[in-house]
């Protein structure tokens, strides 16, 4: 078994303002997205994928192929608009691409094993990986096979304490998700990580302890062939649109509630923070350097895998 990291890297950053899959975040220059795929190395994972557009492929290329020579089995695949079934007709002026689900799609020919989805531009912490790993695992020993997992993460450690933040809030049965109840503008009520937001005119808590959702998924090949059948669905339905997109959690809500698949609902203790805009990369950059102060990383990463 490989186990295999999917990094979707194919976002634009047009709200950040440049290549957040390249900028610099670490005292050697790393990304965020080094420390994903340090942590993920570290906890058993053999190769790694990148999902870009054409028009950076190079950039990505000339940085991440020298940093992971002989570490990990590396491979890039782009994502384009045209990469969709011949048969089905689509609005001819749309330009944005079809959403993380269809991002994942498209390495349906370069993905044989079990592998986890993340996002370029989020920190998950070392624990999320080596949950995933020991899922895959079990599930494999165990021939489990009408299931799919997602990481959850403790509110506490998803909030920020500049601001308002949105979270899928995660709704399990037995350890299985029910559903994702997207929740608007939380805001960090006390440092115990407690939260509260606003419905209705009236103010309602969260609990530190309450899942949320950040888009980290344990997957395994028959994805591919599942997804694919519903992206044709939504492609007849909304392929006129200019800017619908297929996701990753649309996906999955069609698998649960038809009885496809089960999403178990694996919990992390591990930070999680972000970046969406040029005024997020000081608090990302101090967090980094906290956590190589507490020796969990290297000042330089790829001296030391």
């Amino acid at each position: 078994m490989k186990p295999t990291l999917l990094i979707l890297a194919a976002g634009m950053g047009s709200r950040y303002g440049g290549l957040k899959q390249i900028d610099k975040f670490g005292p050697s220059g790393e990304s965020i997205i080094d420390y994903s795929i340090y942590d993920a190395i570290k906890a058993g994972f053999k190769k790694v994928v990148f999902i870009v557009r054409e028009s950076f492929l190079e950039d990505i290329k000339a940085i991440y192929e020298p940093r992971l020579q002989g570490k990990a089995e590396l491979v890039f695949v782009t994502q384009d608009i045209s990469d969709i079934p011949d048969d089905i007709a689509v609005n001819p002026e749309r330009t944005k691409p079809w959403g993380t689900a269809h991002a994942v799609l498209v390495a349906k020919d370069v993905i044989e094993d079990p592998f986890a989805v993340i996002n370029g531009d989020d920190y998950y912490g070392h624990t999320a990986f080596e949950t995933l790993i020991d899922y895959f695992d079990q599930c494999m020993d165990e021939g489990i096979d009408d299931e799919y997992s997602m990481i959850a993460y403790y509110l506490s450690n998803t909030l920020s304490d500049h601001g308002t933040v949105n979270r899928g809030i995660c709704h399990k049965t037995d350890g299985y998700l029910d559903k994702i109840v997207e929740t608007l503008k939380i805001s960090k009520s006390s440092d115990a990580g407690d939260g509260s937001y606003d419905l209705d005119g009236q103010q309602h808590s969260l609990s530190p302890e309450t899942l949320v959702s950040m888009n980290m998924f344990g997957f395994f090949p028959d994805f591919f062939d599942l997804t694919e059948a519903y992206f044709r669905d939504f492609l007849k339905n909304r392929g006129m649109e200019l800017k619908s997109e297929f996701f990753i959690p649309f996906v999955l809500d069609q698998m649960i509630q038809t009885g496809t698949k089960k999403l178990r609902v694996l919990e992390s203790d591990s930070q999680w923070f972000g970046v969406t805009y040029q005024e997020d990369k000081p608090l990302v950059m101090e967090k980094i350097n906290a956590l190589i102060q507490s020796k969990q990383y290297p000042e330089s990463l790829w001296n030391q895998v």
